[in-house]
Parts: structure tokens; C-alpha cells; sequence
């Protein structure tokens, strides 16, 4: 999330283990050389998220393999070729053979096997969708861009799921997941991300522990570049859009927001987020149905989303004459055609949008509010707080 790498388990110490693992003399007659393997040979019921260790209690390790129906368990061996340690969480209701070749001081080899069956899955979750992705927001994102991740089913262990997602980026950043549900748990930095960045997050789901009986099916990659930094700010007390780039004002535009009276009507202030850029939608009064006073159902052109309660930033020849001076609108933030395309077409996914100047307030939750919550609100729904993204 590293970070956010919030990684497996740290390695468990040999000392702590003679109750759970298999000692085994490889070498010569003397035993001079011994092969220490977690989980001990013919162990059941073993956690999918307990590593393999294999040690060469004395001599090194030659080789080591951990076979099961499903694949082989990578791992790494030390520096000084005496330990090995499985890197990925095993595979759950699966028969894995260790196979392990120790040499003794004089160069003498010998094969030590084990075998160990982990615990059973009723269910398995998957990742239903990550955002962002290729399709939905392009991979090069604005700087306030969240990565969202939404699970097939809901998952109760949120400090093991949280443990094996993982956030690398190319330039540093301090960042942290939230679960807004048990099925949703977002990333996003302290502050927006560096422009430029390149971001990794890898999702190490397969057989992870999910809730009783539910194990990850597999694991998920997602890549993507954070785009030059571009910030919107717009007041519905002055009436006018800022489009400041790189630190530079790159554009003013004159604006009209929601007119209030009716709460609804109401442009909500915040930190709002470029969801979505849409050359044509069709826009309905909200809660008013046809035959109802004030119904309307309009297509309009150029529109870029900023939440989910209807608000965007569009076309609207029609109030074209209000722009720039007051607010008439029934709540989305009104710009001439001229602007609109020029807004859309220098408009990246993930790019905030900043609205001051009125009662009604934007909701983290109401489209990708995140930016809402301060850090210690953040980190409130994090299972494991904070931390620094690692550098590749």
C-alpha cells in the first residue's frame, strides 16, 4: 500500500519453532549437517499466510522446492545459502512436498522431503474491479487520482487483506489504505501525488485469508502514471473557474453554479474529483418524475463528472449570460460551449476540482469524496495505518 507494502509476516525465528517443525540430519553419519523445516512433515490445518521456512541447521542449502497441485512456492534464500523462506501465501486445501538438499562441511549432499496440507476453502473472493484502469480512466491520472478496489464478496480479515496489498511508486509518498465497507478499501497519499509519478499495486490475494472459510482466488497487477499536476478552483461567491497547471493559471472561466432555495439545488463545496469525461448525457430533475412540476430531461454536451449526486461541469449555452456574475443552475457548474470543450479535452481522470462558497458540503462518500477526510480521518478506517511507498 512500502507503504504501504504491508507485506507477510516477518520471519519467524528458528529458536521459537521446535514445536511445529520437522528436524531432519542430512550428511554424513556424524550429522553434520541438519535440515529444519516449518510447517513439520505430515502438519494439516496449516494457515495459508504461515510461511515455509527450511534452515541448514548446520551446512548450506543446495536447492529447495515446494511443490503442490496448483504450482511451486517461490521463495528466497539468504545471503549466506543456510535459510530459506517462502515468498507467496500458499494455496489453501492443498498437499505441498518440500524437497530440500543440505551439504555438509565436507561437500556431502543429502535430500530431505516433508509434507504439509494447508486449510480447506469453502469460498473464495476475487477483485471485482480496480480503478483506475484502462478503460474507464486511461492509466495516466490526475494527481489526486485514489486507487479504489471493490471485492466479489465481503471480506472480514482486513489486516490480512491489508498485509498483502502493496503500493511501489517512482517518487515516494506517504499513503495509507481505507475501507469504506467490506467490500471496498481505497489507497490514497497524505497529499496529491508528485506529478510525473509512476505507480504499481499489486494485490498478493491468492490464498489469502478473507474471513472463515474464504481464501483469494489469485492476484492482481495494476500500473499506471500520474499526469502533469493540474488543479481546478472554482467559487460560486465570484462566480469563475481557475485552471492552474503545473502552479501556472493556465485558464479563468466564468461560471454559474447551483442556484440553492431547494437543498438539492446546491453545488456541494469541496475537493471533488474529474470521474468521468462524457461528450453527450442526458441530465433528469431529481426526484421529479414526468407530469411533475419542475421535471425536466435535458441533453447536454462536454460534461465532466464530480460526484455521484449529479454535479458536473458542462456545456450550457443557455446560461451563458449568468456566467461569471450569479448562479442559475440546478446544481452542476455551468461554462460556455467554447469552455466546455476546452475543459474536457485538458481534463485527466483524477484531477481535483475545487468548489468553495456554499452550505452544502461534498461527502467523502458521494462519488470519490476521499480528499474530504483529512489525514487523521483517513487513517481512522486504515487496519494498518500509515506508511512510505517503496521506490522502484
Amino acid at each position: 500500500m512500502e507503504r504501504v507494502a504491508y507485506g507477510s509476516a516477518g520471519l519467524l525465528a528458528l529458536a521459537l519453532l521446535t514445536a511445529c517443525s520437522a528436524s531432519i540430519a542430512a550428511g554424513a553419519p556424524g550429522g553434520d549437517a541438519t535440515v529444519t523445516v516449518v510447517p513439520a512433515d505430515k502438519a494439516g490445518n496449516v494457515p495459508t499466510d504461515e510461511p515455509v521456512v527450511v534452515a541448514a541447521d548446520t551446512g548450506t542449502l543446495k536447492s529447495v522446492h515446494v511443490r503442490g497441485k496448483t504450482g511451486e512456492l517461490p521463495g528466497k534464500l539468504s545471503a549466506d545459502g543456510t535459510r530459506w523462506r517462502s515468498t507467496q501465501n500458499a494455496r489453501p486445501g492443498t498437499t505441498y512436498t518440500v524437497t530440500a538438499v543440505a551439504a555438509d562441511a565436507q561437500g556431502k549432499q543429502k535430500e530431505t522431503t516433508t509434507k504439509f496440507s494447508t486449510v480447506r476453502a469453502t469460498q473464495t473472493f476475487d477483485i471485482e474491479t480496480i480503478t483506475p484502469n484502462k478503460y474507464d480512466t486511461g492509466l495516466t491520472v490526475g494527481v489526486g487520482m485514489p486507487i479504489m478496489l471493490t471485492f466479489d464478496k465481503p471480506v472480514t480479515d482486513r489486516v490480512s487483506i491489508e498485509r498483502n496489498l502493496s503500493v511501489t511508486s517512482s517518487k515516494p509518498v506517504e499513503g495509507a489504505w481505507h475501507w469504506f465497507d467490506d467490500r471496498h478499501v481505497d489507497f490514497r497519499p497524505q497529499k496529491y501525488w508528485p506529478a510525473h509519478t509512476k505507480v504499481r499495486m499489486e494485490a498478493r490475494l491468492s490464498g489469502v485469508r478473507g474471513g472463515e472459510g474464504l481464501y483469494g482466488k489469485r492476484d492482481h497487477v495494476l500500473a499506471f502514471r500520474i499526469g502533469r499536476e493540474q488543479i481546478t478552483k472554482g467559487s460560486t461567491s465570484t462566480h469563475y473557474l481557475t485552471v492552474r497547471r503545473d502552479g501556472k493559471t493556465i485558464r479563468v472561466i466564468p461560471m454559474s453554479a447551483g442556484q440553492g432555495g431547494d437543498w438539492k439545488y446546491y453545488t456541494t463545496s469541496g475537493i471533488h474529483l474529474a470521474m468521468s469525461r462524457e461528450p453527450v448525457t442526458v441530465m433528469t430533475s431529481p426526484g421529479i418524475g414526468p407530469g411533475e412540476a419542475g421535471y425536466y430531461q435535458k441533453t447536454v454536451y462536454n460534461t465532466v463528472r464530480i460526484s455521484n449526486s449529479g454535479e458536473y461541469i458542462h456545456s450550457a449555452p443557455w446560461s451563458v449570460g449568468s456566467q461569471g456574475n450569479s448562479n442559475v443552475s440546478h446544481g452542476c457548474v455551468n461554462v460556455s460551449p467554447e469552455n466546455a470543450l476546452w475543459f474536457i479535452h485538458n481534463t485527466l481522470i483524477g484531477d481535483p476540482i475545487i468548489i468553495t462558497g456554499t452550505p452544502r458540503k461534498l461527502e467523502p462518500t458521494n462519488g470519490w469524496g476521499h480528499w474530504q477526510e483529512n489525514w487523521k480521518q483517513w487513517l481512522h478506517w486504515s487496519s494498518l495505518k500509515a506508511g512510505l511507498t517503496t521506490k522502484f
